[in-house]
């Protein structure tokens, strides 16, 4: 049983129902000594997308910013994550990981999704700091069977939350995991022998089980912060959302001092259908709150058609608004790319035939936005 009080106090207090059925709930937010307002919460929040718990879902605001009566952030801390001038790289190497444990797993797809993706929160106590964009190395326990005596190959994925963690004190990190499951294509039986090792390991933890971490990684993703009021234009596929999670609360969630954000987030996001949306609920709040700074994109492939009839693919969202895209290019926006790198022909070829239509070669014009930084592209 929840219990909320009045929003006109700022003060809530919120417990998840005991046995609530994870399978089906999206990810659980938990968090100490966040101030509104001047009042100070600890709120310990299950949020319920899709699930048997509707009524509970339709009184609880859908994500911690929700909780507001106006646009109040959250306080994050510790305020010194702030101070490196560089991003921390291979802090843990895989010869040496450090053991981190899971804090959830949670289920953040609805019934109706092909396949099943997991939210993932990680306790690494503090000690292994990562700024937004980047990536932690997971080894999964057990021998690999390629090299008899010796541990799996480090997995990468892509951090889903800022610096500070979803509990905003600097001690998780949160992953944004794909169940990777092989079917045999002449019976169609899932065949177990070929699942992906990390993924399944990830995705079947539960809270209290030990995991080894490496990292963190990366630099081509890092959210450039010296200009507050730029435009970022984010195409993602499925769990390539991961990243993009992490900039947007940090630009519009969190209260980060040396940070206020006053430019553009645009999202795009190509998913299956409505039930593959991730963290839908956060971005919509965004898109509420902040609607001269947010705006988000969904193309849904198996839902949505494009204007030829066809399936709906982020590229296809991508030529609708080609115009506007490429004028904000022009005047600096960065632009990122995050999913399977399937995704990117395809991408790449809608951004050359526009380019060919305004008369502009875009072999000249993409050299240029990766010599101007403007450029991110991570793919797996």
């Amino acid at each position: 049983m929840a219990h909320l009080a009045t929003l006109s106090q700022l003060h809530v207090s919120l417990a998840a129902p005991a046995g609530s059925d994870t399978t089906l709930r999206r990810s659980a937010f938990k968090v100490q000594n966040i101030s509104f307002g001047g009042k100070s919460w600890a709120p310990a929040l299950a949020l319920d997308l899709k699930s048997r718990n509707a009524g509970l879902t339709k009184r609880l605001s859908v994500c911690m910013s929700v909780q507001q009566a106006s646009r109040s952030k959250v306080a994050v801390s510790p305020i010194e994550l702030e101070d490196a001038k560089e991003p921390p790289l291979n802090t843990y190497k895989p010869k040496e990981p450090y053991t981190a444990t899971i804090v959830s797993v949670e289920r953040i797809v609805g019934p109706n999704a092909p396949g099943e993706t997991c939210h993932i929160v990680i306790d690494h106590g503090g000690n292994v700091p990562y700024w937004e964009g980047q990536s932690y190395g997971v080894i999964p326990p057990g021998e690999n069977p390629k090299k008899p005596g010796n541990p799996h190959n480090v997995r990468l994925y892509s951090i889903a939350s800022t610096r500070y963690g979803d509990s905003f004190d600097g001690k998780t990190t949160s992953l944004c995991v794909r169940r990777a499951v092989y079917y045999d294509p002449e019976t169609g039986k899932e065949d177990p022998s070929k699942n992906g090792v990390c993924s399944n390991f990830l995705c079947n933890s539960k809270s209290g089980d030990k995991v080894q971490i490496t990292g963190p990684s990366g630099k081509i993703m890092l959210l450039p912060e010296n200009d507050p009021n730029a435009t970022h234009i984010m195409i993602a596929t499925g769990t390539g959302v991961a990243p993009y999670r992490g900039y947007l609360r940090r630009m519009f969630m969190e209260a980060v001092p040396k940070y206020k954000f006053g430019g553009l987030a645009w999202l795009f996001l190509g998913v299956a259908n409505n039930d593959s949306l991730l963290y839908d609920d956060e971005f919509a709040k965004y898109l509420q709150d902040y609607p001269d700074h947010f705006r988000y994109d969904k193309a849904l492939s198996r839902e949505q058609k494009n204007k030829s009839g066809g399936k709906m693919y982020v590229q296809d969202k991508i030529e609708e608004y080609s115009d506007e895209i490429f004028k904000l290019l022009d005047d600096g926006a960065h632009i990122y790319f995050c999913g399977l790198k399937g995704m990117m022909p395809g991408i790449q070829d809608t951004l050359k035939k526009v380019a060919d239509q305004r008369g502009e070669k875009w072999d000249e014009k993409l050299s240029q936005l990766k010599k101007n930084k403007q450029w991110h592209v991570e793919v797996y």
